[in-house]
């Protein structure tokens, strides 16, 4: 008679064998995965602004001097239009030498430029077109842009995730049908990259105007993307 010895680690193998070998051959769950794109849409509250100066003169220290006598009046301006200091911040600065060349000659220095340039945020977008305006009035002879956002997009975002959900259930549910299967439990649910607010030119754009300048509000968009799996009944 043969007495066979068995080495713990050599048992727990015996052991588990059966196990393993039910578990290699359970198929895997029958899963229906589909995605949904949801977004929402709301007018902007507050407007971002680029506005500077520049200045030239035969010297630099002469067009620091025009250029800071401008942007003195660019900065009063915002002041008097009740802008926080906290919402004023200089972007650019810069003094350059001017070139002019030609007839064969080596390019030589005509004058300097100094430019300043400030990026300001407009918590009450009513104010945009006065701030135009009083900025172009007061000396401003750059403007390099206007964008707009919302402060806060929290109830947005829910909004564009909870259209993305239904979107992929009522997918997931129409292939179900077709199929003729049911769904099941959700297995998994994944957001892609949220996108944030982003313009909608194509939107009916709400009009302010004053004296001077028309702005176009519009609206911002807010975009969610997820991919749902579920479970096959």
């Amino acid at each position: 008679m043969q007495i066979r010895l068995w080495t713990i680690p050599a048992l727990a193998l015996a052991l588990c064998t059966p196990q393993l070998a039910a578990a290699q051959n359970t198929p895997p769950p029958r899963i229906i995965t589909m995605s949904g794109h949801g977004e929402a849409r709301a007018v902007p509250d507050t407007a971002m602004l680029s506005a500077g100066v520049s200045a030239q003169a035969p010297t630099a220290a002469a067009a620091l001097s025009a250029n800071t006598t401008r942007m003195q009046g660019v900065m009063a301006a915002l002041k008097k239009l009740g802008v926080p200091e906290k919402d004023i911040q200089t972007s650019n600065f810069s003094i350059s030498p001017q070139y002019a060349s030609g007839n064969g000659q080596a390019p030589r220095i005509t004058g300097y430029q100094a430019n300043n340039q400030v990026e300001v945020r407009l918590e009450d977008v009513g104010k945009l077109g006065a701030t135009l305006d009083a900025l172009v009035t007061a000396g401003a002879n750059q403007m390099n842009g206007v964008s707009f956002s919302i402060r806060n997009d929290t109830a947005l975002v829910a909004q564009a995730r909870a259209a993305a959900v239904a979107e992929a259930r009522a997918k997931a549910e129409t292939f179900a049908k077709a199929a003729g299967v049911g769904l099941g439990s959700i297995l998994s649910i994944a957001e892609a990259g949220n996108e944030g607010p982003r313009p909608m030119y194509a939107a009916a754009p709400m009009m302010m105007r004053d004296k001077a300048v028309p702005v176009a509000l519009g609206e911002q968009s807010v975009n969610a993307d997820i991919t749902i799996v579920w479970e096959i009944k």
